[in-house]
């Protein structure tokens, strides 16, 4: 497994208890004491460390390379039920952008989702999670086949941003996003949105209109990353974590500011520490989301959905 810089303490603690069971198996030593003593401080340690993080080391927690993306949770949540759908119709098949028509239990849902990689192959393969126009146009494809149909939208947010390459930007990169914020605002069924890693800039928001905005503890949200916040300010990536900090980025923030409704909690550790227990608790939120949303007429979803974009930023003095 792989450790941040800020938990080298708990790699030093696992290691010592691995030691310590190991001297046990081995000999006739009776180690159990400080096994059990060991195993107690780890645990505190744990709580200690990810009760107090920073938003910078929650940055860092989202892009963890043992972290489930946006497939994992598919695979996960609908086993073989889920058929994934390709092509814009126009120019490609984005492999950043990834989506289907899936189930939970007898509920089919249309999962749309940035992908990233797992290796140097696979991440260049999913272009690193950054869609390209035609991704974007993929993903308003598969949402307006969702809406002919009376099937609910489910959205997977993890993404650096949208691709900004001259290519991208050639094929209507700006427009396509645009188009996606602006057809979603009056998308006929219920839209559940999940940020599951990262939540970057424009490449989160074309596909980030829901009547449900959902966000994993260990997630972040905003107009732009830490590192090219800094170089921007700064015209260094040295003050990230200044800038992590100033941006207000992390869960907490983003459903203090009502851009977010929920925090999903993760397991100690992050998601990558218990998927299983992960996937279960997104499985039941968009199960519960679902419920809220169901009943409500299609004229009734655009109106609320329209409301509570219009009201964000509105304060009274």
């Amino acid at each position: 497994m792989e450790y941040l810089d800020f938990e080298l303490p708990i790699k030093e603690l696992e290691e010592q208890f691995h030691k310590a069971c190991a001297i046990g198996q081995e000999s006739e030593v009776d180690v159990t004491d400080t096994c059990k003593q060991i195993e107690k401080k780890l645990q505190e340690t744990k709580k200690e460390i990810y009760k107090n993080l920073t938003p910078w080391q929650r940055v860092q927690l989202s892009r963890h390379p043992s972290r489930p993306y946006t497939l994992d949770y598919v695979d996960a949540i609908c086993g073989e039920s889920f058929l994934e759908l390709h092509g814009d119709r126009n120019v490609r098949d984005d492999k950043a952008m990834i989506g289907g028509l899936g189930k939970i239990g007898d509920q089919t849902f249309m999962f749309i989702g940035q992908q990233k990689g797992y290796n140097t192959k696979t991440r260049q393969y999913r272009n690193f999670g950054m869609a390209n126009p035609e991704g974007y146009r993929k993903a308003l494809r598969l949402m307006k086949s969702a809406e002919k149909f009376g099937i609910p939208v489910v959205s997977f947010i993890d993404t650096p941003g949208a691709y900004p390459g001259l290519e991208a930007e050639e094929r209507g990169q700006g427009e396509a996003i645009a188009r996606n914020i602006l057809e979603m605002t009056r998308l006929k069924v219920p839209i559940i949105v999940l940020i599951i890693g990262e939540g970057a800039s424009g490449g989160a928001l074309g596909i980030g209109v829901g009547d449900k905005v959902l966000m994993l503890e260990n997630a972040w949200y905003s107009v732009i990353s830490p590192e090219n916040c800094s170089s921007i300010l700064w015209r260094s990536w040295d003050q990230k974590e200044q800038a992590a900090e100033a941006l207000k980025l992390t869960a907490k923030d983003s459903v203090k500011l009502k851009v977010v409704d929920e925090i999903v909690k993760e397991p100690l550790g992050g998601a990558h520490s218990d998927r299983e227990t992960t996937f279960k608790t997104v499985r039941d939120t968009i199960l519960a989301s679902f419920e809220e949303l169901k009943n409500l007429s299609p004229e009734e979803l655009v109106e609320k959905r329209m409301d509570k974009y219009a009201n964000m930023g509105v304060f009274k003095g």
